[in-house]
């Protein structure tokens, strides 16, 4: 834990070095977080008897000048990262960005609600679906009603301007949309494009390239639920088809280091041998040129 908030102080330090905007990682578990309730498995006990924890992916957008921030996903440690945003980071945040309607992506708005924040009017920006859904739907309906938050309709493959040198542009992307529909983020600043995509099922379903799309980026962060199939035992995998790490390596094996070095693997689940930096399988993925997100980091944009 010490070595964790060393690490994490040492990204943050290194952010206020100038006025560029820049990249946060706030978390990087999957929906339930790390450790994840009812496991008493290997993956999760050390972790138990420590107190440790890994919060759930998120991402904040930070323009040190303005003042300003945004966050993608209001997930269930919403509180803590937006005192990281507003009180380490000394910002007012200016919105949320939400992927979809699955618990980890969007139940943090309830902190927003009055028996919280009591939020006024925080803007929380999605797409039809998703907009459909928290205006027809208790308790997010309430949180409209009572001006907590106010919804922005975005629309897939079309800019979102946030300031005069930092957008965002969301894209569908295929999952289980029980409830919206699903989106991945493309971030663009003054020298750097960032890709996000927490949630996808298989590459091959999408009818984007993600081979060609890392070609236009310089950062990538990337589905890396499930390291192999043997994770997935207790579940039938076509119920939650998400790429598997070993799969994505193997579909971009043949791209040059350059490509490979802008992938970072994010939205762990608990039984992920990624979450431990440790492990065999995280060095076996840093030895074929892939990066794991770890909190606290910091990319310029």
């Amino acid at each position: 834990m010490i070595i964790k908030l060393l690490i994490i102080f040492y990204f943050l330090s290194n952010a206020f070095s100038n006025e560029d905007p820049y990249i946060l990682v706030l978390g990087i578990a999957q929906d339930g977080g790390y450790p994840h309730a009812g496991c008493v498995k290997k993956c999760c006990e050390m972790l138990w008897e420590i107190g440790d924890k890994e919060k759930v992916t998120s991402l904040g957008i930070i323009d040190p000048k303005l003042n300003r921030s945004w966050i993608i996903d209001a997930t269930p440690d919403f509180a803590e990262q937006y005192h990281i945003l507003t009180k380490v980071h000394n910002t007012q945040l200016q919105g949320i960005f939400l992927t979809h309607a699955h618990m980890g992506h969007y139940i943090g708005l309830l902190q927003l609600g009055r028996e919280v924040m009591d939020a006024k009017d925080i803007n929380v920006f999605c797409m039809p679906k998703m907009k459909y859904f928290l205006e027809n739907n208790a308790p997010w309906q309430q949180l409209i009603d009572l001006n907590n938050i106010s919804i922005k309709l975005l629309k897939s493959a079309k800019k979102h301007k946030l300031s005069h040198h930092l957008f965002i542009e969301p894209f569908l992307v295929p999952h289980r949309d029980e409830f919206s529909e699903t989106v991945g983020y493309k971030i663009e600043g003054p020298s750097k494009t960032v890709l996000f995509i927490p949630d996808i099922d298989k590459w091959l379903l999408w009818d984007q390239n993600l081979i060609d799309l890392l070609e236009t980026v310089d950062l990538a962060f990337i589905d890396g639920t499930f390291f192999s199939a043997k994770e997935v035992n207790y579940r039938t995998i076509s119920e939650i088809p998400h790429p598997l790490v070993e799969e994505t390596i193997e579909y971009l094996s043949d791209q040059k280091e350059s490509v490979k070095n802008k992938v970072y693997f994010i939205h762990m689940n608990h039984t992920n041998p990624l979450l431990d930096p440790k492990s065999n399988e995280s060095k076996w993925v840093l030895s074929k040129g892939f990066r794991i997100a770890q909190i606290g980091q910091v990319f310029e944009l």
